[in-house]
């Protein structure tokens, strides 16, 4: 039980046991002084082999405001530039006394491939791999819908897009359902998976139709930098037919949420106008995507995954100052995969 690596390794108990946790690091995070003590002489780094901004931002405050130690590896000023392969390069941040690393690569799989390589020495967590998943995001994607909702028991949530290239999908789309909602995916054919095989969801061709009965619509991004083909006619075309704009908004739910991972393409998949709606949670995403990594933190690399943070007894910190944050016993625990 040593590492983040897919949502397909939590089940039901252990993604809500999670948001329980992030309830907590929210409350931290709204101090004037948002920081505890809980990761102290810890250590992570950040071995991004794609580019990120909230992501990488994101996790590197949360682990800051844990009070661990990090570092971060950039491709283009390391020995990669030199030939030296990505084993060797895990190899070299290992000696130097790591606690965790956060993984985000080109190619499905490579999470996986550095936890079976350190043996779980070391706790990966994976930021991204490929096509493939990214856990975290959905962690703090259904945790904002359950913050703005309650809960996801019944509801019917849209995934609008370029799903065939999206990560962020495939990851909430088993988190979705796993809490209790139902998926639809809606995108041009060849914008979907060659085969849905096992995805437990609905499929739509027609944004239109299917958005009056929405809860929340979750837009993707065209991932143009995927595409070694195209897929639609043109941009344009695509913004006709699947863009949200503020005459499709006047069709949707009056309570219904409007969310994006990002980097948000305003006038393509989304209208600016429709971006800066109240309803639109994509900042919502972003702030609590710090919560929700600190959480992640935490039970990777705090007192285990048998116990959570009680806000309710202040504990000292070694530095004199107080911390609100202790920890007590729990009778469950998070299932995080080995």
């Amino acid at each position: 039980m040593t590492h983040l690596l897919s949502i397909a390794d939590l089940n039901r108990a252990d993604i809500e046991q999670l948001h329980q946790l992030t309830d907590t690091f929210v409350e931290v995070s709204r101090r004037s002084i948002p920081k505890v003590p809980a990761l102290r002489g810890k250590n992570v780094v950040w071995l991004f082999y794609e580019d990120s901004t909230r992501t990488r931002l994101s996790f590197e405050q949360a682990a800051k405001r844990l009070s661990a130690d990090t570092m971060t590896f950039s491709v283009s000023s390391s020995s990669v530039k030199k030939g030296e392969s990505l084993r060797d390069t895990v190899l070299t941040i290992e000696a130097m006394g790591v606690d965790a690393i956060v993984v985000r690569h080109g190619s499905a799989g490579v999470p996986w491939q550095i936890a079976r390589w350190l043996e779980d020495r070391v706790h990966i967590i994976n930021a991204g791999d490929g096509w493939h998943e990214h856990p975290t995001q959905a962690l703090l994607d259904s945790y904002t819908i359950r913050s703005e909702r309650g809960s996801l028991e019944g509801m019917h949530i849209g995934i609008v897009g370029d799903v065939k290239h999206s990560r962020v999908a495939r990851s909430d789309v088993l988190a979705y359902t796993a809490l209790g909602a139902q998926v639809t995916l809606v995108a041009p054919p060849t914008l979907l998976p060659p085969s849905l095989a096992g995805w437990p969801v609905t499929v739509s061709h027609d944004l239109d139709a299917v958005l009056p009965s929405l809860d929340v619509v979750g837009i993707l991004r065209m991932q143009q930098e995927r595409m070694t083909e195209n897929l639609v006619p043109s941009l344009r075309e695509y913004t006709s037919l699947y863009g949200l704009t503020l005459r499709r908004v006047d069709t949707m739910r009056d309570d219904a949420l409007i969310m994006h991972p990002g980097p948000v393409n305003r006038g393509v998949e989304i209208s600016a106008e429709v971006a800066d709606l109240p309803r639109s949670k994509i900042v919502d995403q972003v702030r609590n995507g710090v919560a929700t990594r600190m959480a992640v933190l935490y039970l990777l690399l705090g007192q285990g995954v048998d116990k959570i943070l009680d806000p309710g007894v202040p504990e000292e910190a070694p530095d004199g100052e107080h911390s609100d944050v202790s920890v007590t016993d729990s009778e469950s625990s998070v299932g995080v995969t080995g």
